[in-house]
Order: structure tokens, then sequence, then C-alpha cells
């Protein structure tokens, strides 16, 4: 699905190779193929039960792992007492979170690339066999600094976990109308992960004590691995094949010719590896869209991350509550998560209906579509909400209203993490990859920094002017967007990158 440099894209950005053909290039991938189109390894003809028993727990798998980077956030108060942290202007308990989203940033850029080397499966074991060392200094900690570190690490390893797992959902429905809702899953899981947290993180602490927050961690996690390591099927379509070829080549007989292109098969160019890894960064500085995209998709994962903060201090002034009841209240955000997720099928009939509009590519529904309902999920779920818990943040008003408000959040939060990771693939095309890695980027550098101001924010502007502040930012990102409902077409034709949607075909519309 590569496009082909025409002489039109910078000579710093090549085309970004599919998936299949980026190993199988240096190897005439003609003389490696599937037994016709019906070769029952070939991941897109799995039976249906083995794609969706795989999708959930691709799905499972990121729910889990995300709420490692929040589940500790309850703990704060007695971390920070332990090691002697101090938080009188600034929040510095919140470092092991900046550096777990830190960690999944620099991971993301750097290492996933491998995964396209060597397949999902390997890539995906060894990682979560490292996770599970770096959960053991959590818990152990002896000061500060070592649960500072090492959570920056795990964060790198949450990342790479995670990310495959899309990539094993991406492998194994073949058709957009088939992948829709299994990415839709996917996306709630690593939404609802991140929002469940801090609520499994005060049953534990609650009962526990905060060291057993990373012992019941290690202990989940290490319990999970057998059934990662057996159905954890390999998924990527080139490393199926390349293990075929070993099986059947061998390396045999002398044939020094046929050990030569094993070896291409299995070697990544050090340039290939640069561009990978440099790509996201270029896209996102030269193309407007994706950078309102990654913004807009950054600042709403941001948010949510910042609840673990805010929601704290609004509810333990207002009402007296303990951390501990502070975090179970933000099972209201899952909530409104799990809502957000439902009215994805409604997005899901906008998008493939808009097909019989699209004068660009006849048959094709508008990429643009894709942002119908996370525009209002943004205007009227996460900037309404964060207006009714601003304004209803008094202490004469009942918990349940700005509980509501935050549920309200959850649910816009969703519709526009999904209709931007949708459309970008959509409108970029064969430069989704990279595309997808700038907003994944800009999700983990806002998830890291963004709380830190919380303290400062609500302390000087009061509850209710800094949730309003946030109210009126995420207003103006979720109104940007509406621009392209008009000029789309022109914008996309501008576009080197996004002008290369035109040749995609796009599979599975006539199965609506």
């Amino acid at each position: 699905m590569g496009a082909s440099n025409d002489g039109h894209l910078p000579a710093t950005i090549p085309p970004e190779p599919s998936l299949d053909s980026f190993n199988l290039s240096e190897a005439q991938s003609s003389e490696l193929s599937w037994d016709g189109e019906n070769d029952p390894e070939n991941p897109y003809n799995w039976p249906v039960s083995r794609k969706w028993a795989l999708t959930c727990l691709a799905a499972f798998t990121t729910f889990l792992s995300m709420m490692n980077g929040t589940i500790i956030t309850v703990a704060h108060f007695e971390i920070s007492e332990r090691f002697n942290v101090t938080e009188t202007s600034f929040p510095n308990s919140y470092w092991p979170v900046t550096t777990w989203a830190s960690g999944g940033a620099c991971s993301a850029l750097f290492i996933l690339p491998l995964a396209e080397e060597f397949g999902t499966r390997p890539v995906f074991l060894s990682t979560y066999l490292l996770f599970l060392c770096f959960l053991v200094p959590q818990a152990v900690a002896q000061n500060f600094a070592t649960l500072v570190v090492t959570r920056f690490f795990a964060g790198g390893c949450v990342a790479i976990l995670a990310n495959t797992a899309a990539g094993v959902v991406g492998n194994i429905w073949s058709t957009e109308w088939s992948r829709s809702v299994p990415v839709s899953l996917y996306i709630l899981g690593y939404m609802a992960g991140s929002s469940m947290g801090p609520v499994m993180g005060a049953a534990i602490y609650e009962s526990l004590g905060w060291r057993w927050v990373g012992y019941i961690q290690l202990i989940w996690f290490g319990a999970l691995f057998p059934v990662y390591y057996f159905f954890m099927y390999e998924s990527r379509g080139g490393a199926i094949l390349a293990r075929r070829a070993r099986a059947i080549q061998k390396c045999k007989s002398g044939n020094d010719s046929d050990c030569e292109k094993q070896k291409n098969l299995s070697t990544t160019k050090l340039r290939d590896f640069v561009h990978i890894a440099t790509r996201p960064v270029i896209l996102f500085s030269t193309e407007p869209v994706l950078f309102v995209s990654t913004v807009w998709s950054a600042f709403t994962v941001g948010t949510l991350f910042l609840f673990t903060q805010s929601v704290e201090q609004v509810f333990m002034e207002l009402y007296d509550w303990n951390v501990s009841q502070t975090g179970y209240v933000q099972c209201s955000v899952v909530i409104g998560e799990c809502l957000g997720w439902g009215l994805n099928f409604i997005s899901r009939k906008l998008y493939f209906s808009s097909a019989s509009r699209n004068t660009e590519v006849h048959g094709s529904p508008i990429p643009e579509a894709r942002l119908y309902m996370a525009v209002l999920g943004g205007v009227f779920g996460i900037s309404g909400g964060m207006f009714t818990y601003a304004w209803t943040s008094y202490p004469t008003i009942p918990w349940i209203a700005p509980a509501i408000s935050l549920a309200m959040v959850g649910a816009g939060s969703v519709l526009v993490v999904t209709g931007v990771s949708d459309y970008v693939v959509d409108a970029y095309s064969d430069y989704a990859g990279s595309a997808m890695g700038s907003v994944a980027g800009g999700e983990n550098i806002f998830s890291a920094f963004l709380p830190l101001a919380t303290m400062s924010m609500y302390g000087n502007l009061g509850l209710q002017w800094a949730s309003t502040l946030l109210a009126f930012v995420s207003l103006v990102l979720s109104l940007v967007p509406t621009l392209m409902f008009f000029w789309g077409k022109e914008v996309r034709a501008r576009s080197v990158f996004m002008n290369t949607m035109k040749d995609t075909v796009k599979k599975g519309y006539e199965a609506a």
C-alpha cells in the first residue's frame, strides 16, 4: 500500500512502507507470498472467533497496562511522607507519573519500529517480561528517585505493549467496516485504563497500603503471562511469511543465494529506522491539520490525567472526602467513557453513509465524517462537562453533580480520541503510522506535564475558574476542526502527505 515517490515528496521523508513490504522489499517479496487468497495462515483469513478473542485480549492488555500509569496517584500523600517529598507549591509527588508518560513518548518513537522487523509476538512478550522486572522496584523502592526512574522505564514498556496491541487489531481485520468496532474497543481500553487507575489504586491502598499497589500489579501481571504466551499469536503478515520461509528453505545445501535472501528478510537498514523514527516529528512540524489533531487529542488525554489531581483537590476541599473516596469517584469518568464508546456506533454509521456524498473519491467515505461525533463530543462532552464541573463545585451542591460532569467529560474524550485517530489514519493513508506516532507522542507529553500545573492553577484561579479555563481551551480546540467540514478537500489537495489518500482503496464499504 506504500506510495511511490513521484518526485514531489521531500527527499528526507520517503514513502512509508506497508507492514508487509517493510521486510520483504529486499528479499524479492514476489517470491514469498500467501498460498492464494484463502491461505489459512494469513491473519485476515483467521476464524472470526479467533480474531475476536485476540482483539479482546489486546484491549484487555491495554486496559490493564494503562492503569499502571495512574494507579499510584491516590497514594501520593503517604509516598511524600515516606520519602520526605515536599508539595507546598508544586506537586512533586506527581513526578512518578510524569516520568511514566515521558518514557512512553520516548519508547514509542524509537523502539516500536522493532515490532515491524521482528513481529508483534516476540516484541510483546519480551517487553512484557521487562515490564514485570520494573514493577518490582515500584513496590520495594527505598527512595523517591528509584520510584521516579523505574516508572520511566515501566511507562516505556507500557507504550510498547499498548501500541503492539493496537497493531494486532490492525493486522487481523482486513476492511474498514470490520475494523471499526475492534479499534474503538481498543481505544476504550486505552482511555478507561488510565481513568480506572485511581479507582483500583484506592481500593488497594485503603486496604493494604501503598506498597501493595505495586505488589498486586506484580501478581496479576505475572499470573497473566502464560495467557499471553499461549494465546498472543503472531499476527503480522511479514513475520509469518518470514517464519514460513525459514521452515521451507532452512538455508541448506550451501545455497548461498537463498541464505542471503533469508538474511535480508530479517535486516532493517539503519536509514529506514531513522526515517521511521523522525517522520512523526517532521509531519507534526509541517502539517497544520496533524498539528491541530495532535494538540486536540493530546489535550483530551492530558485532561484525564489532570483529573487524578483536580478531582482530589475539589472533592477533598468541598466535601471533606479522604483520598480513597476521591479515587473511587473517578469511576464516573470510566462510566462516561463506556457511554462514549456506545455513541461511536452512531459515528460509524455517519461515516460510512457519507460515501454517497463524496465527490472526490466516489464510493469512499469522506475522511472529515470521522469528526462529526468528535466535535460534538468535544463541545458538549468535554467542554460542557468542564463547565458544569466548574460551576457545580460548591459545598452546597451534592457531590453527584460534579461526578456527572466527570462522566460527560469521559464520554466526550472517547469520542474525540476515536474520531481523531480514525480521521488521521484515513486522511494520511500511506503515512498513517507516522501521523499516529505524532498523535501518540503528543498524548504522552500532555499526560506527563499538563497535570503538573493543577496545583498552582486551581490554587490561584480557584476551583471554578480553573475548570472554566480548561473548558474554554477544549471548546476552541473542538471548533477549529469544523473548518475541515467546509474546506477539507482543498486542504488535502494542498498537502503532499494527505493527498496520497486518493490512491488508497477504501475497502469494506460495500459490506456496510
